[in-house]
């Protein structure tokens, strides 16, 4: 979806329709959790702080969030996509994985399915969507965001290997901003210099990651769509555009961050028991830490209360830096005991 919480606002405020609109924080203080294509224009980005927001955009619109709203339309979203297939893998409320090799119409291309599903969601929900089309989920997912708002982005088989060359490394899905700025100062800067390098040279310099990029610079990604996909653990983390110092401004950060992970475990229907906040440094250097409780943690301001006495219980002083990524996980879902300990079935055949 394009702008999915400011297009859920402007279509439902007409007020807003053409404005510079963001979702989330005020003018003085907070962060900004989504924003118009009007207000991207200036610069402003989700993640950002209201203020910053502000001050390249003094008209911007500040409007406070509406989770259950935006869940709402969601489901409205992923019933049009079952008219066409039940290979559904969601990412989160606005984005989705589809699998229309065998889907239900009968349609013969993949292009005509999109173009399809994406005029079934403007007529039942007013909005816009992109689409990205190509033989696996790693191209598939960069081409959805290569045209938006409101594109359609075409990778056949033939042509993978050009688009995935002449790509920025900044636009490869995995390679966040911090990665990126590493990789520019290598030399690394779209798919064909990242293509150039070795496998055992990126694993040497990335990690296991470099294996990774690898891998998904020659577009190649195996993965099925998996509808019933078993997550242990759920979250989100943002890498931000500048270093944070003061505590409160980290708290404030983390708080859309919350509001995410919140909405992801809302929506898969599974609370954790474990919460981990994930912190990197300016340096690079990440820390985790973690409380565990004793029962599942299953409101958002249990989140929030259990993050905010996390960051009080970090020693700052000890790493005297900036802040450049903040995250929140939670595991130790309430269901993984039921499964180790659930009986064994007798199977029978039908002969």
């Amino acid at each position: 979806m394009d702008a999915f919480y400011a297009s859920v606002e402007q279509r439902d405020n007409p007020e807003l329709k053409g404005k510079p609109v963001a979702v989330g924080g005020s003018r003085e203080r907070g962060v900004v959790a989504a924003a118009s294509y009007e207000a991207r224009k200036f610069g402003v980005r989700s993640a950002m702080p209201s203020s910053q927001a502000y001050s390249r955009c003094p008209d911007i619109i500040f409007v406070k969030p509406r989770f259950e709203r935006y869940k709402e339309v969601s489901h409205q979203i992923r019933a049009i996509f079952q008219e066409y297939t039940d290979l559904i893998e969601p990412l989160s409320l606005d984005e989705a994985y589809l699998d229309v090799t065998h889907n239900k119409k009968g349609i013969p291309s993949a292009t005509l399915i999109a173009k399809d599903i994406k005029k079934r969601i403007k007529e039942i929900t007013g909005l816009t969507a992109s689409a990205g089309i190509s033989t696996n989920k790693f191209v598939a997912k960069i081409a959805s965001d290569y045209n938006k708002p409101d594109g359609i982005t075409l990778v056949g088989p033939e042509k993978i290997e050009i688009f995935l060359e002449q790509l920025p490394i900044e636009k490869f899905f995995g390679v966040g901003k911090v990665t990126a700025g590493k990789m520019k100062n290598l030399g690394i800067v779209d798919g064909r210099t990242l293509k150039s390098w070795k496998k055992e040279d990126l694993i040497g310099t990335f990690g296991k990651s470099g294996g990774f990029y690898y891998e998904i610079v020659r577009g190649n990604d195996h993965r099925p769509v998996n509808p019933n996909r078993i997550r242990k653990s759920l979250g989100a983390e943002n890498t931000f555009d500048h270093d944070f110092h003061d505590l409160a401004d980290m708290k404030m950060a983390l708080d859309p961050i919350a509001r995410t992970v919140y909405r992801r475990l809302e929506n898969a229907d599974r609370w954790g028991k474990t919460l981990t906040v994930k912190v990197k440094f300016a340096d690079f250097t990440q820390i985790t830490r973690s409380q565990t409780t004793d029962h599942s943690i299953d409101s958002l301001s249990e989140i929030l209360e259990i993050t905010d006495q996390i960051m009080e219980n970090i020693d700052w002083e000890v790493y005297n830096q900036g802040v450049r990524l903040l995250g929140i996980t939670l595991s130790n879902f309430d269901d993984e005991q039921e499964e180790i300990m659930k009986p064994g079935q007798q199977l029978t055949l039908e002969f």
